[in-house]
């Protein structure tokens, strides 16, 4: 019998917040990013303040947590290209939400000890690569290519807000309550959920490949893809290097506040919190510099400042009211500049990449940039213990200048003003136009 043709999806309107899924994607993303920087400094709190965690408890814990997107990320890359984004989403948040009640849960009945912690820290890690892998995707679904930049712009914006208040919240709450610190995260990703839920409009996604070589082969194409392009290499290489040192010096860090510096739960989450107020205006920035300047110039320059501040606090010293100020200044600095370098580094890679390719090539990047964490972090716990707190953070932060040095080394360095175009898929023909949304 004959069956009728679906009809396209209708074309998305030409002003971005005239675009009601992109709204719904905008606020859930807010949400979900207030859950998540909670959570981050709830879970790492509760160990240290509750459990008394020592340096390499600590580190094991913030490797489980990072270990999903070693273990995760390329498998999710393929299937978030082949499913609505929406769905991938909705059903993270969800998940999220439910682990970290069965903590608030647990420290009610006496404390969730260190081992139902890490199931915790693992369980939102895993959920988190399908929700961050699935909303990068999501945006070049919704909206044209011309309005990547400012799409980024407000969506990294929501995450500044995240940065604002979501550590001091968590801090301020595990003070009071361990409880009541997890809870609080998981009702941001209950905000999350019923917001994403509201993005109604049809999403095209590419139609399906035939299925020779099923996952794996996909994932290959995805890895092919990006290790065949001189710049998302590059973008991988130095997202490595940051990420990898980044995750070793919080480990560094968030023993070095409290028991060097002697700063209280409420007065961490503050000084965390500062990166918030940076990466807002980091956010404001990304949407003009490198149109300006050229989006390479900005990257080099922005990635060197914004790492190279967090040298300055390890020489630290002194009572509360000078160490507090000065941390607020650094990492207001370091958020500025590292939002500056997230969003146009994204942008970057969203326009070079085919629509059919996006899921596996921000999962690649995920996996290259992420995946070395958890080892970043038991070398934080490592350093923290053998080298002592001052050092370890020291030679933490230092390694994290390798970044630019990646990028100063490569293509990045020399992109202009206008954003590259989508390069030739992996196995030499463009990739197919999207199809009609995936019912899924």
């Amino acid at each position: 019998m004959p069956t009728s043709l679906p009809s396209p999806p209708p074309s998305p309107p030409t002003s971005l917040w005239h675009d009601r899924g992109f709204r719904a994607l905008w606020a859930g993303q807010t949400a979900s990013q207030l859950g998540e920087h909670t959570g981050l400094m709830v879970l790492p709190l509760i160990a240290v303040l509750a459990l008394g965690a020592d340096a390499g408890q600590l580190g094991a814990l913030r490797a489980v947590g990072q270990a999903p997107v070693l273990l995760l990320s390329l498998l999710v890359g393929a299937w978030v290209d082949r499913w609505r984004t929406r769905t991938v989403m909705v059903l993270a948040d969800a998940g999220r939400a439910l682990a970290l009640c069965g903590a608030a849960a647990a420290c009610l009945l006496g404390g969730p000890g260190l081992p139902a912690l890490c199931a915790v820290a693992f369980a939102v890690g895993a959920l988190s690569v399908f929700f961050d892998v699935a909303y990068q995707a999501s945006l070049v679904r919704l909206v044209d290519r011309d309005l990547l930049v400012p799409g980024n712009s407000a969506l990294e914006g929501s995450r500044s807000a995240a940065q604002i208040g979501g550590p001091a919240l968590g801090g301020v709450l595990v003070s009071l309550s361990a409880a009541v610190g997890a809870a609080s995260s998981a009702a941001f990703f209950v905000l999350s959920f019923l917001s994403i839920r509201r993005m109604r409009r049809g999403e095209p996604v590419p139609e399906h490949a035939p299925r020779e070589g099923g996952v794996r082969r996909r994932i290959h194409e995805g890895v092919r893809f990006v290790a065949g392009d001189a710049s998302l290499r590059a973008v991988g290489l130095a997202s490595a290097a940051f990420q990898f040192f980044l995750a070793a010096t919080m480990t560094c860090y968030l023993l070095f506040l409290p028991r060097e510096l002697h700063l209280s739960g409420a007065a961490v989450g503050l000084a965390l919190a500062a990166t918030g107020p940076g990466a807002l205006i980091g956010s404001l920035l990304a949407a003009r510099l490198p149109r300006r300047f050229g989006h390479g110039p900005v990257l080099v320059a922005s990635a060197a400042i914004g790492d190279g501040a967090l040298l300055c606090v390890p020489a630290l010293h002194g009572p509360a009211g000078v160490t507090l100020p000065a941390l607020l200044a650094i990492n207001v600095v370091f958020g500025t500049f590292g939002q500056l370098v997230n969003v146009t580094v994204m942008a970057v890679r969203q326009a070079a990449t085919p629509d059919g390719l996006q899921g596996r090539a921000a999962a690649t990047i995920t996996f290259a940039g992420l995946g070395l964490a958890p080892l970043g972090s038991l070398l934080g716990g490592f350093l923290a213990q053998e080298w002592g707190l001052r050092t370890g953070l020291l030679a933490a932060a230092s390694g994290m200048l390798l970044s630019p040095v990646v990028m100063v080394l490569s293509p990045l360095a020399r992109l202009g003003r206008t954003l590259p175009t989508p390069s030739r898929g992996p196995t030499g023909p463009p990739a197919p136009a999207p199809g009609p949304a995936d019912p899924r």
